[in-house]
């Protein structure tokens, strides 16, 4: 049986870098497979949903229509990559939801496969909400996001063991460049002819590191 993946990206933390890795996900499933499904959890931060309004639709974890309705969602395998940009505000209630109902156990029963892609940070939240998600998510399903842009040097150790996905920093007038509501990176990919620049190879080498993580959830499913 074909497995759907869900890419939960999160952090308890603001302006971590978490919606420009889910901008990125996004256009690398749409590129690849042709369809995705993206859902933006967000109150005040830069949100998915106006980088790509056309293929990501809000939701709400505040009330229980609210969550039902995104659950419902997120256990169909229809063979359609789903990712999540999981506002910081939304965090706490999400995985407590995710727990109480086993979302987990269930999305597996369903061939759904979560992927929760922690993006990492040195404070006390992030120490703290790290072993809250090692206690729910398996170690295959759990990947921590090493943004050099955040996280100045090495990882927190805890985070460091199990499986890591690491981002560049971009210099600052790239950041600026990329963070317009217009820019596409995949549109980038097709119009830089010049395969040589920093922000092609930056593009390039994310995107290459999600298509591993696409390996990774065929082999585990096989």
């Amino acid at each position: 049986m074909s497995r759907t993946p869900v890419f939960i990206i999160c952090s308890p933390r603001p302006l971590v870098g978490r919606t420009l890795l889910a901008r990125l996900l996004t256009e690398f499933l749409l590129l690849k497979h042709g369809a995705v499904t993206a859902f933006d959890i967000n109150l005040k931060e830069p949100s998915l949903l106006e980088f790509l309004p056309d293929i990501t639709e809000t939701a709400e974890v505040d009330d229980t229509f609210g969550k039902m309705q995104l659950m419902d969602r997120l256990i169909v395998n229809d063979g359609v990559g789903k990712v999540i940009d999981l506002g910081f505000h939304a965090f706490d209630e999400f995985f407590k939801m995710t727990e109480e109902i086993g979302f987990m156990k269930e999305a597996a029963r369903r061939g759904v496969s979560p992927i929760i892609l922690f993006v990492a940070d040195t404070d006390r939240v992030s120490a703290r909400a790290f072993p809250m998600l090692q206690q729910q998510i398996p170690p295959t399903a759990l990947v921590t996001i090493d943004n050099e842009h955040t996280v100045r040097g090495e990882l927190p150790p805890a985070m460091a063991r199990g499986r890591v996905m690491r981002v560049a920093a971009l210099p600052s007038f790239l950041k600026t460049y990329i963070d317009r509501l217009t820019f596409s990176f995949t549109g980038y990919l097709r119009d830089e002819r010049d395969s040589s620049t920093e922000l092609h190879q930056w593009i390039r080498e994310n995107y290459f590191s999600f298509r591993e993580l696409e390996l990774n959830l065929l082999l585990q499913g096989s």
